[in-house]
């Protein structure tokens, strides 16, 4: 009886383990491919074999380039994720203090949250577009782009105020007032202590929506184009891997700055810890 237990476990651990490797090799595949072939020869190609090794098409990024503009997009995006991080994270922070208690027209605002998280990204790049166009002003990154992402970014970081706030212990905003502080005071070394982790995870979940976002800024961008629609269009014109290149470049970037993010997270919660101790 022990031994078909354990048989059965083992099959379950080698079928999990089995769809597990393939999930890895879905996600990370086709990145580990784009790398490999970024460091293609002179002579390479856009496909495999390799033709040597080099950091030829990295240096090539650097360069004026014949289609393309690689160092403006990535400005761009640089800045409209930077834009959109900034105002998503304040006015999630705002609405989460605002519904904390019932107001009316509350319900209302919360469905509207909702309707534009579910409403396809293509029909509300269109319409920004079209009504930016109606209203005789000129579409650009950091303007018409810049709402038409904040539909999307924005009420991702609500609902996750809306959480934080529904678990944050309201005894510990009672003690502060018994101890005399005031509103500010207590908002300032109790609340926005406590709530900091999600601050900065909102931070960059805003970022990364925004940095990779491509429908939402397909028609609001206007002639300048971020990262995600300048390696589109490269990849209707591309000749040589320095596509390849910008991609594990942009790959490298994200990668920092979740590693970064992530260290930030724990010295932040080691810190916390102490403070706990002490």
């Amino acid at each position: 009886m022990k031994t078909s237990y354990f048989s059965g476990r083992r099959i379950e651990f080698i079928i999990l383990t089995a769809l597990f490797s393939l999930f890895v090799l879905f996600l990370y595949g086709p990145t580990i491919t784009i790398g490999l072939l970024s460091f293609q020869g002179p002579n390479g190609g856009l496909t495999f074999p390799m033709n040597g090794w080099s950091l030829t098409w990295f240096r090539s990024l650097l360069e004026a380039q014949a289609v393309g503009d690689f160092a403006g997009a990535f400005k761009r995006s640089l800045g409209l994720a930077l834009l959109v991080t900034v105002i998503s994270t304040v006015i999630s922070i705002l609405a989460g203090f605002a519904f904390r208690r019932l107001f009316k027209g509350s319900n209302f605002l919360f469905a509207l949250v909702l309707i534009s998280m579910i409403t396809p990204s293509i029909l509300v790049s269109l319409g920004v577009g079209l009504m930016f166009d109606r209203l005789g002003f000129s579409p650009e990154w950091y303007s018409s782009a810049l709402g038409a992402q904040l539909t999307w970014c924005l009420p991702f970081g609500v609902l996750v105020m809306f959480v934080v706030f529904n678990r944050f212990n309201r005894n510990l905003e009672a003690a502060s007032f018994d101890m005399g502080a005031t509103s500010w005071q207590t908002v300032r070394w109790v609340v926005l202590p406590s709530i900091f982790p999600s601050v900065i995870g909102i931070a960059m979940t805003s970022f990364t929506l925004s940095y990779d976002e491509f429908a939402r800024t397909l028609m609001t961008s206007g002639s300048h184009n971020t990262l995600p629609l300048e390696i589109y269009g490269m990849t209707t014109n591309a000749t040589t891997p320095a596509l390849y290149a910008l991609g594990t470049v942009t790959t490298l970037f994200s990668f920092i700055l979740i590693s970064f993010t992530m260290c930030l997270l724990i010295v932040i919660a080691k810190r916390r810890a102490r403070r706990e101790h002490a």
